[in-house]
C-alpha cells in the first residue's frame, strides 16, 4: 500500500457500518408515506404518519428476529430510525433540551407497537385495533379494519420474502 493510499484512507470517512440498512429504512418510509394509507384513513399528519413508519418498522424488525444472525442488522435499523426522528424532531423546531425526552417518548412506543403486533400475530382486525388503538385522532372501524388487513398481507408477505431482499430495502406492496 502507498504512502497516498495510507494517507487516503486516514483522512477519508469510513461509511458506517450500520449504513448498510439504509436502503431497507428508506423503503419503511417510502412504504409508510404510500398514499394508500392516507386515502384509507390514516390521518396524513405528523402522528399518522409516525404511525405508519413505527407500524411498518415494527413488521419488519418482528420479521428480522427471528433468525439470531441479523440481531445486529435490526439495532443497526433501529438507530437509524433514532437518528431520523431526532433529525425530523429538530427540523420541526424542537431544542436540544427536550429533544432526548421526545426520542425517549419515541423509543417507548416503538417498544409498545412491537409487543402489540407480536401479539397481533399477523391477523388483519388485531392489527386494525392496535393501528386504531394507537392514533391519536383515531380511525374509522372501515378504515382501520383496510389498514390492518393491509399490514396482516405486509407482515404476510414479509415472512415468505428472502432476508437478503428484505435487507435489500426490497419490501412487498401494501396497496389492496
Amino acid at each position: 500500500m502507498s504512502i497516498l493510499s495510507r494517507l487516503s484512507s486516514i483522512f477519508t470517512p469510513r461509511a458506517s457500518e450500520r449504513d448498510v440498512m439504509r436502503p431497507l429504512y428508506d423503503a419503511l418510509v417510502a412504504r409508510a408515506r404510500a398514499p394508500f394509507w392516507y386515502h384509507g384513513g390514516v390521518p396524513d399528519h405528523i402522528d399518522g404518519r409516525f404511525e405508519m413508519v413505527t407500524a411498518l418498522l415494527s413488521l419488519t424488525l418482528l420479521r428480522l428476529e427471528g433468525q439470531a444472525d441479523l440481531a445486529q442488522k435490526s439495532v443497526w435499523l433501529t438507530e437509524i430510525f433514532v437518528d431520523d426522528m431526532d433529525a425530523q424532531l429538530r427540523q420541526i423546531g424542537i431544542g436540544d433540551m427536550v429533544v432526548g425526552k421526545h426520542i425517549g417518548r419515541m423509543m417507548a412506543a416503538l417498544g409498545g407497537r412491537l409487543g402489540a403486533y407480536r401479539d397481533a400475530a399477523g391477523a388483519g382486525a388485531a392489527m386494525g385495533e392496535v393501528l386504531a388503538r394507537n392514533l391519536v385522532d383515531g380511525i374509522a372501524p372501515t378504515a382501520a379494519e383496510t389498514a390492518g388487513a393491509a399490514l396482516a398481507r405486509f407482515a404476510d408477505a414479509l415472512a415468505k420474502s428472502d432476508s437478503a431482499s428484505i435487507l435489500a430495502g426490497n419490501l412487498p406492496e401494501v396497496a389492496a
